[in-house]
């Protein structure tokens, strides 16, 4: 590559508002790892770190409540004064909270913890991340950050690992959400189909971490022997081994490798920029997130030269072609944090997962020892005398479900796609918690009021149901109670226990 195609600063773009942003965010999810032993870093040599980052342009950290003391860190960055001419370095955190309600007051208390740990008045962006759909409270919590955004104390909300049809639901519900940061590489390509289309669609940014696979997507790795015990142990390393393993291999992922690097070579680039390069071509992207080792290793020299490179056509056919071979991640961006296979650092998510199985209330029939009943919780079932599902010895039965959320509003009133969203997840919580899954449904069977609906309905169900493929029927019907556009049944058998 010529020198002098090298920016000295990297590309800017508007995330949102008057959000400008380097197209290369540092990612301080390694700050986690560093300190697994215990011991915090040094707040003041991890400032002069970001501090170093930040004079080089690369000023937008990416961090998050669970990131050991990244945000104390930052927080010290904070508190120095800026250089003159200089803006304030922009702060990207995440909230994840634990199983709970997602009331006001626990929302306001997880985003208040933030602005204390930062020392700031207001979050430049605030990104929520919710472990489980089947429970609802993910919807009150970004009804509460909302109002939190319009209160000041955050600039612009974003979610992390939603899916596309989730991010729809929150998108179409009249949820500013400006960003959803996924996995995103040459290696894990599930960003690239539907959720980009949407995206695009409607003016949602990516925000991509992974692009360079904790690092595994480097001349550091080519030709090498698959890495043993002790080689890649810290937690990026874990991660990405995982992403390998599901897409074919370590002989499929240097195949990968000698593709990059053969581009690199072509353009004078190195291995990591083509793959950077590749995923911040996407239209969709406003930024990759890059990882960094405070005070170990960093690589600003190197991520400025993505910003001189330019792929061509044969380049990018180069590498579709070498990406082609290896086996596509399956589901859709953030279903590796819900469903297996669970592509993390640790590989199991049970002491999230368990924690958010949705239990509504449950009661038997008198004289009938082998018949649950399970409820909303809502006055018009025993109005009407009706429960949200009922299990009769192996099988299980659920009523006609509509987007009604737990405090009786419509979610996503004028959105068809977003309701079959909420009702197939109200219904998988119900089959949950009288001992079933999805994978137990044998018949579903919808209602549209309008025909034009039923292809993008279709394919909401298609996401749920595609490897199940019960038996579906889908009718188009005058009108529904409520005014909702989807209603949806749904039965179970479960396997002999």
């Amino acid at each position: 590559m010529n020198v002098s195609r090298i920016p000295r600063q990297p590309k800017r773009t508007a995330l949102a508002g008057g959000l400008e942003i380097p197209r290369i965010v540092t990612g301080l999810w390694q700050v986690a790892d560093m300190e697994r032993g215990g011991r915090p870093l040094d707040r003041d040599a991890g400032a002069d770190a970001l501090a170093d980052y930040a004079q080089s342009g690369f000023d937008a950290f990416d961090m998050a409540d669970h990131y050991g003391s990244a945000e104390l860190i930052a927080g010290r960055l904070l508190e120095r004064p800026a250089e003159e001419g200089g803006s304030r370095p922009k702060i990207f955190t995440k909230w994840v909270p634990e199983p709970a309600a997602m009331t006001a007051g626990a929302v306001r208390a997880g985003v208040e913890e933030r602005l204390e740990r930062l020392g700031v008045d207001c979050i430049d962006l605030l990104q929520f991340h919710w472990w489980r759909f089947e429970h609802p409270g993910y919807i009150d919590a970004m009804i509460e950050l909302d109002r939190l955004r319009r209160e000041g104390l955050i600039a612009q909300l974003g979610v992390t690992n939603f899916d596309t049809n989730h991010l729809r639901l929150l998108v179409h519900h009249g949820i500013p959400v400006v960003s959803n940061q996924v996995s995103f590489s040459v290696l894990d390509r599930r960003a690239a189909g539907e959720m980009s289309a949407f995206c695009v669609e409607n003016n949602v940014r990516l925000l991509a971490y992974g692009s360079l696979c904790g690092g595994f997507l480097s001349e550091r790795w080519l030709g090498r022997a698959e890495p043993g015990a002790g080689e890649a142990d810290d937690w990026s390393k874990m991660k990405y081994r995982r992403f390998i393993e599901a897409a074919g291999g370590w002989r499929i992922f240097q195949e990968i490798l000698g593709a990059l690097e053969r581009i690199g070579s072509k353009h004078g680039a190195s291995l990591a920029n083509v793959a950077a390069r590749w995923v911040l071509d996407h239209p969709a992207v406003a930024a990759i997130i890059v990882g960094a080792r405070l005070g170990e290793r960093e690589h600003r020299d190197d991520n400025l030269a993505v910003f001189g490179l330019s792929l061509d056509d044969e380049d990018r056919e180069r590498i579709a072609a070498a990406a082609g071979e290896a086996t596509p991640l399956p589901g859709d961006c953030g279903d590796e944090y819900r469903q297996q296979p669970y592509l993390t650092a640790s590989g199991d998510l049970s002491h999230h997962l368990s924690g958010l199985q949705v239990t509504p209330p449950r009661d038997s029939v008198p004289g009938q020892s082998g018949r649950l009943n399970v409820g909303s919780g809502t006055g018009w079932e025993r109005i009407c005398g009706y429960s949200r599902a009922v299990r009769v010895g192996n099988r299980i039965l659920v009523s006609g479900t509509t987007a009604t959320h737990t405090d009786g509003s419509a979610i996503c009133a004028e959105d068809a796609a977003g309701q079959a969203t909420y009702a197939l997840d109200k219904i998988a919580a119900s089959i949950s918690s009288l001992g079933g899954s999805l994978t137990d449904v044998v018949r579903t069977r919808i209602y549209i009021t309008d025909e034009s609906d039923w292809e993008p309905v279709a394919r909401v169900h298609g996401r749920y149901f595609r490897r199940i493929r019960p038996a579906n029927t889908l009718v188009t019907v005058s009108s529904l109670v409520g005014g909702y556009l989807v209603e949806i049944e749904a039965e179970a058998i479960l396997p002999p226990s």
